[in-house]
């Protein structure tokens, strides 16, 4: 608003300086998002709502434009290490601790809708929490999760990390571990930092061992599922189990 004289005109060279044009941006990327929700954005723009927070006095838009151009997609981003993300400029402590704050609440909430549930009925569900868990991790990792007798998940557990392109895993521990727990049954878990959830020979020669071990204990293992950006693969459906 503008400043008048005691007649109401307004006074010459008085008005008020206009806002940032980034905090009208701002509002009309809030606007679009209350009216068309998430699938109305492309991921910079949806990374850029994120950012709000952690920059509440700059454009955004730069810093997302770049993130998604270094690292290639929205869950990529959430999914990299803290230095590499501060490898890109105006990303500092503040912008690594939401994306992290953001990516460890998809994982939450992705968890607690499998966790004491059957696992073999809520497929779909089981396979969507190990790809937010696992498919953009930079290193491999192995996963095992623990059903009882009824098939419900009672517990998860990463066993190993590993490398880019390896991790090491023991059948010992792994049988081991399911009879602490009570387990009867026990689905594998591991990612491909390649993306490609192609199974390698030795993925299929160590699930025989644990499978040959835990066959002894009349322990079932139901499935080995290798998670990849690309998609998954499932040993049982792939007939190597």
């Amino acid at each position: 608003m503008g400043f008048k004289d005691e007649q109401g005109f307004d006074l010459p060279g008085r008005a008020k300086p206009d806002a940032p044009d980034h905090l009208g941006h701002r509002e009309r990327l809030r606007v679009r998002f209350n009216q068309g929700g998430a699938d109305a954005m492309p991921d910079y723009e949806l990374l850029e709502l994120m950012l709000f927070r952690a920059i509440p006095r700059q454009d955004t838009k730069p810093i997302a434009k770049a993130l998604i151009a270094r690292f290639g997609s929205f869950g990529d981003v959430l999914a990299a290490p803290p230095p590499r993300l501060k490898e890109v400029k105006g990303v500092g402590d503040k912008v690594v601790f939401e994306l992290k704050l953001i990516q460890a609440a998809a994982v939450r909430m992705a968890r607690n809708t499998v966790l004491s549930k059957p696992a073999l009925t809520s497929w779909t569900a089981l396979i969507e929490y190990c790809t937010a868990a696992m498919a953009y991790d930079d290193r491999e990792q192995f996963r095992l999760l623990f059903l009882d007798r009824k098939n419900v998940l009672i517990a998860d557990e990463v066993q190993q990390r590993g490398t880019v392109d390896h991790t090491p895993v023991y059948p010992r521990e792994v049988i081991k571990r399911a009879l602490e727990l009570s387990a009867s049954a026990i689905i594998l878990v591991h990612n491909h930092p390649s993306g490609d959830p192609t199974p390698s020979q030795a993925d299929i020669d160590m699930t025989r061992q644990i499978v040959d071990a835990a066959s002894k204990l009349t322990i079932t293992v139901h499935d080995h599922i290798i998670i990849g950006r690309a998609g998954h693969a499932s040993f049982r459906a792939m007939k190597l189990i």
